[in-house]
Parts: structure tokens; sequence; C-alpha cells
């Protein structure tokens, strides 16, 4: 049975990530549950040159036609839309990837101020013992970043700052965003051939 992800965009600088992670998560079968905050839609044109529609339902359209979706595998919502399964206890997803992750939404999810979908659906996944991995993207940290992470990751959140290794000897961009996508897989237990795993080639050249 395929899982299911929900995966929320805030304003944080680096949405490649999210959106390659998005069309990661499809393409390996999973149905993914997404939000967007109005300050990802902002990055997004100003870091892609992209423009995500306002509209849950405008968004899912034109989201779906850019990962060439299956049917039914990619839903989004609006971040007032209190009925939707990812709110409630009842029907939470199997893990929550909040990425790019804003100090902000970060700080608000370690207070326990569940005051729209994104920070209501990762105190659910927080109490129903799910996972959830934070991606935040700022440098540098303050004191009160550091402690809310700590907090957070107390709580069992998993914090995954999108910080690039360089052995696998990135080419490209791509290459550099693959690599982050490809720990928050990691940790999701999704297999990804995005980067291989470290040992991996020696491993086989000696089998």
């Amino acid at each position: 049975m395929s899982q299911t992800i929900a995966v929320a965009f805030t304003g944080a600088s680096g949405l490649p990530y999210g959106l390659r992670l998005v069309d990661c998560l499809l393409h390996a079968g999973c149905r993914v549950q997404l939000m967007i905050s109005p300050a990802a839609q902002i990055v997004a044109s100003q870091e892609l040159d992209f423009t995500l529609p306002s509209r849950p339902a405008e968004a899912a359209e034109v989201l779906n036609a850019r990962f060439s979706a299956a049917p039914g595998r990619l839903g989004v919502y609006g971040l007032q839309q209190w009925f939707a399964p990812l709110a409630s206890g009842s029907n939470p997803p199997d893990a929550y990837v909040i990425c790019p992750c804003t100090m902000g939404t970060l700080a608000k999810i370690a207070a326990g101020m569940a005051d729209d979908l994104i920070t209501r659906a990762a105190d659910v996944v927080l109490k129903e013992g799910r996972k959830l991995i934070l991606v935040p993207r700022e440098t540098p940290f303050s004191v009160i970043h550091l402690e809310n992470m700590l907090r957070l990751a107390r709580a069992g959140a998993i914090i995954l700052p999108p910080n690039p290794g360089f052995y696998h000897h990135p080419q490209r961009i791509d290459d550099l965003v693959d690599f982050v996508v490809a720990r928050i897989l990691d940790q999701l237990g999704i297999p990804q051939t995005l980067v291989a795993k470290w040992g991996a080639a020696e491993g086989e050249q000696g089998a």
C-alpha cells in the first residue's frame, strides 16, 4: 500500500527542494497532500519565475500538469480548509515534510500554535506519533531558532537543514537539490536513486 505524505511549502528560500520532493514522491507512487503558504507563492515567482495559483484547485491543476501526476495522487489544500483529512488525528498522513520551512512556521509548531492547516497538520502528526520532517532554510541560526529546533527534536520531529554535500561531485545546481531531497526520501523510507549511498560503489565492486 502506498504512503500518504503531506508536504507544505512555506516562505523560506529553497522552493526547488520542495518541488523536486513532490515530483519524487509522486513518481514513487505516493499520495501527496500539499499545502502552500502565500509567502511560498512569492518565493516561487522570485526564485523560479513560476506562478503558483492561490486557489487550491487551480494550483492542483498546474502542479498535476507539471509533474504528470497520476489521477488522484496529488491534492492541494487551502490553509483554512479545516475539513481536510490531515486536520484530524482520525485521518493523519503517514508522514509530513515542511520544505522549505520558515523560522516563523517552525516557531509556531514548537509553541503548539495550530492556527492554519500547515501548523495544525504538524500538531496532528506529532501527537499521533507520525514522522514530521522540517527543512529549515535560514542562516545563521539565532539562539531562538536553535532552541525551537531542539524543542521540536525532543518532541520527535526530524530537523533536516538543506545542507548539500559535495562528495558526490555535483556538476549542476540540480545535483545539490537532489542531494537534499535524497536525504528526505531516506528519512521517509522511500527508495531513491538520486544520490548513491555512501560506500555502495565500493561494496558493489568487491562483491
